[in-house]
C-alpha cells in the first residue's frame, strides 16, 4: 500500500478522459492531459504514456452517482475501467464520488477567464483534478473505498 509517490486520478467519459496528477506529499492535485479516444487501445495507449512518465503508486478514478447517491450505466463503465487499470498497471485504484465535479470545474475555470467553448479543452482535466484534490483532502489512505 503506497504511503507517498505520484498519483494519477481520472475523470472517465465514453469520449474523453480528464487526467490529472498529484502527490501525498504535496496533497495538491493539478491538471495534466485529456485523452480523446474511440477505441479501448486509443485509450490505453495514452494512458501507457502517462504511466510511463509519472510512475504512479496509486490511480483513482472519479465515480459518477446520480445526485441521490444511486449508481447507473456509467458508474458501471467506470468501475469496469477501474478494474482494467487495477489490472494492467497492478496498482492500486481508488473511486471517489465525482458528484458536482464538473461543476466545481465549470467554476474554476470561469474563475481563471476561461469561459464558452475555450472550456471544452480543459474541463475533463480540471474535473479530474477537482476529484483527486477531494480524495486528498480527505484523509483516505489506498484501499480504503468509495
Amino acid at each position: 500500500m503506497p504511503e507517498g509517490g505520484t498519483i494519477l486520478a481520472f475523470d472517465f467519459g465514453t469520449r474523453r478522459i480528464g487526467v490529472a496528477l498529484g502527490s501525498f506529499e504535496t496533497g495538491l492535485a493539478h491538471p495534466l492531459a485529456t485523452i480523446h479516444w474511440k477505441k479501448k487501445s486509443e485509450c490505453f495507449d495514452a494512458i501507457d504514456s502517462l504511466a510511463k512518465e509519472w510512475n504512479p503508486s496509486l490511480l483513482v478514478v472519479g465515480l459518477p452517482l446520480s445526485m441521490d447517491g444511486e449508481e447507473h450505466e456509467l458508474t458501471r463503465l467506470c468501475r469496469l475501467f477501474g478494474r482494467r487499470l487495477e489490472a494492467r498497471y497492478r496498482l492500486p485504484v481508488e473511486f471517489v464520488d465525482e458528484r458536482l465535479s464538473s461543476f466545481a470545474a465549470e467554476a474554476t475555470l470561469r474563475e481563471a477567464g476561461i469561459r464558452g467553448r475555450a472550456q471544452k479543452q480543459y474541463i475533463d482535466q480540471v474535473a479530474a483534478q477537482q476529484i483527486l484534490q477531494s480524495y486528498l483532502e480527505s484523509g483516505r489512505k489506498p484501499y480504503g473505498n468509495a
